[in-house]
Parts: C-alpha cells; structure tokens; sequence
C-alpha cells in the first residue's frame, strides 16, 4: 500500500439507472468491510439513462439512508481516473452470474493495464438477487409488472413516472 492511499475505502461504480435491490444489497455488505464505499455514478453523454446522474444519485442516498460510512459521487470519465485523484485502490463489481464474469474479467485487465495499483474485487450477489438487473426492472415497470423486491420502495414511485413520461417522448 502506498503511503497517502485511502486503504480502506472501495469504489462501487455503476450507472444504477435505476439502483436495484441487489446494487442495495451488494452495498450494504461492503459497508460492513470498509471505512467508506463510494458508490460512484457513471455521467456518461453517449449513454442514454432513464434518469439523470444527479436522480440517481438522490434515489441511492434515499435507499441507503442510515448507511454512515456512505458516499455517493457522479463522476464522468474513466472510473480509474476518478480513483487516482481520490487516492482509492479498490474497485468493487459485482457478479450476478456466469455471463457477467467475462465482461468484469476484461474490464478488470483494462483497469490494471491503466492503472496497475488499483484492485479490482468482485462481489457475488446474494442468491436472491442474482435475477435482479436495471434494465430487467426497466422492463417490468415499461410492462406495468409488480416492483416490490426487485427495487427499493423508495425507487418505485419514480421509476412508474418516468417510464410513463418516456413512453409519450
């Protein structure tokens, strides 16, 4: 460990569009293990989000509430970057299934090709979430199905909305 690093504080990057029960999960079981977890809000241009960074930022602060060792950023850009200029080694993904491993297998060798000091450590989900994705929640509300389990209660409410706004665009 380098000598000025945050040694126990995690980066949790994502677009959380919306945060999940899962995302909720894999949260809460990383603030047991660490001083802070970051939960790091992809501000990408390219990429089209139901909701803006700053909302989701705010829909994870209300899910998490009562989470102390908690921060939320917004940060556009390489997550590594982002990771440099906090002086943070850590960067948690997480797993649901086989078919996400190959994915954060190569973004993990491209993270430590750019920045060979940050670790990348990847979480399982908890079996009952391993179903449970953003865009599989996006589907469900787009359809009128049942949220409950699937996105944390503060999130359901906002979700139907903007489901309902984006289907008259």
């Amino acid at each position: 460990m380098k000598r000025g690093q945050n040694s126990n504080q995690v980066v949790y990057p994502g677009s959380f569009d919306p945060i999940t029960m899962g995302h909720v999960d894999i949260i809460r079981r990383l603030s047991k293990s660490f001083d802070r977890v970051v939960v790091l809000v992809a501000n990408n241009a390219q990429k089209k989000f139901l909701f803006t960074a700053e909302e989701r930022k705010e829909l994870i602060l209300k899910a998490l509430k009562g989470t102390d060792n908690l921060k939320v950023d917004v940060f556009a850009g390489l997550t590594v970057d982002y990771m440099k200029q906090k002086k943070i080694d850590k960067i948690v993904r997480g797993l649901r299934a086989v078919v996400d491993f190959e994915y954060e297998m190569t973004m993990a060798n491209i993270n430590r090709r750019l920045a060979p000091n940050i670790e990348t450590l990847l979480v399982f989900a908890s079996p009952e979430y391993y179903y449970v994705s953003s865009r599989g929640v996006k589907e469900v509300a787009l359809n009128g199905g049942a949220l409950k389990g699937l996105v944390p209660d503060c999130v359901r409410k906002p979700l139907r909305e903007k489901i309902k706004t984006s289907k008259k665009e």
